[in-house]
């Protein structure tokens, strides 16, 4: 029996419609929706280090990571950098920017090579217009960011370079298995989150692993004595 080969065109949009199809932001969509979103979606390639968009340039659309890690920052009065938020494969970004007139808030910087789903502005909000249920869930995934927002402010407030890791490290532990926190990123993306420079985060972490705390590996750190790193957290925040 004869087998047909899908065109490539046909596998693209199928591979689209499937990253979509994962993302929060479309998730629950028909079909004929997604399909719909697909057909006018175009994808970005980025190198490490490459800007996908800059603070005040007009709105192109919203974005969806495929692949990779987009860091978003503003850039303070003095010149530094302070990160808002990694986006990493299936979270959505700039969904705000589609109803300002100033454009995009922030700066998006890929921090390693990446891969991200543009989703233009006029198809988009042209669906919206005929798919309120679209705008809501939009909506929904702007209040997730905000949440994660507020807890990283929240974070950022500790006085101190170790004291945010060890928060980190109490937090994630709780949820790793056999105590191995996987790390969704490079240890790069990781002191942007901590806002905090790689040379810094290397050194808190050799300082921790000096005291047999923790174990550094690639792209996990094992967590030996969680209590400990809790009891520090706590002498840190001035609570014992």
């Amino acid at each position: 029996m004869p087998t047909t080969t899908p065109r490539p065109a046909d596998l693209k949009l199928t591979g689209l419609i499937g990253t979509l199809r994962c993302a929060q932001l479309f998730s629950g969509l028909s079909g004929e929706d997604l399909t719909t979103i697909a057909s006018f979606t175009q994808t970005v390639t980025l190198a490490k280090d490459d800007y996908l968009f800059h603070e005040g340039e007009p709105s192109r659309g919203c974005y969806l990571v495929q692949s990779g890690a987009i860091n978003v920052h503003r850039v303070n009065a003095a010149g530094k950098e302070q990160v808002i938020h990694v986006f990493r494969p299936g979270e959505s970004m700039a969904e705000a920017s589609l109803a300002s007139p100033t454009g995009y808030p922030a700066n998006a910087r890929a921090v390693e090579p990446s891969a991200v789903l543009l989703i233009p502005k006029a198809p988009l909000l042209e669906l919206i217009g005929r798919r309120p249920d679209l705008a809501l869930r939009m909506l929904g995934s702007m209040s997730v960011h905000l949440r994660v927002l507020v807890g990283m402010l929240d974070d950022l407030t500790l006085k101190d370079v170790e004291t945010r890791l060890l928060n980190w490290l109490v937090k994630h532990a709780r949820d790793a298995k056999d105590g191995v926190i996987q790390l969704r990123g490079t240890k790069r993306v990781l002191a942007a989150e901590l806002g905090t420079s790689s040379e810094t985060l290397s050194r808190t972490l050799a300082r921790l692993r000096d005291q047999q705390l923790i174990t550094v590996e690639a792209k996990s750190i094992a967590v030996h004595d969680a209590a400990k790193l809790a009891a520090m957290l706590r002498h840190n925040l001035g609570e014992e």
